[in-house]
């Protein structure tokens, strides 16, 4: 199945900016869904962003308006520009996708990448 391979988290103050990417090992397929969820130490996962193929986009109420998702349909990629952050957004972000090929659904995650947001 495909991988996804993350990049861009870090360390940022209050109010800063990061910009997270996301790329699946393959292309040339389409990907139904591409997305991220975060997970912060002893909460459950929870959704930040995802977008499907045709463009549609679905925000987590917490970062509506801070963040935006964008994909590259061609390239399975996804990224994510998060601005204005806050220490509450510190976490592990999860880049995942969602997709079938013949018969078969699959839902892959990426190994996630540290964001910490420091006040």
């Amino acid at each position: 199945q495909v991988q996804l391979v993350e990049s861009g988290g870090g360390l940022v103050q209050a109010g800063g900016s990061l910009r997270l990417s996301c790329a699946a090992s393959e292309s040339g397929f389409s990907i139904n869904t591409m997305g991220w969820y975060r997970q912060a130490p002893g909460k459950q996962r929870e959704l930040v962003a995802v977008m499907s193929w045709g463009g549609s986009t679905n925000y987590g109420d917490s970062v509506k308006g801070r963040f935006t998702v964008s994909r590259d349909n061609a390239k399975n990629t996804v990224s994510l520009q998060m601005n204005s952050l806050k220490p509450e957004d510190t976490a592990t972000y999860y880049c995942n996708a969602g997709y079938t090929k013949g018969p078969k659904w699959y839902d892959v995650w990426g190994q996630g990448t540290q964001v910490t947001v420091s006040s």
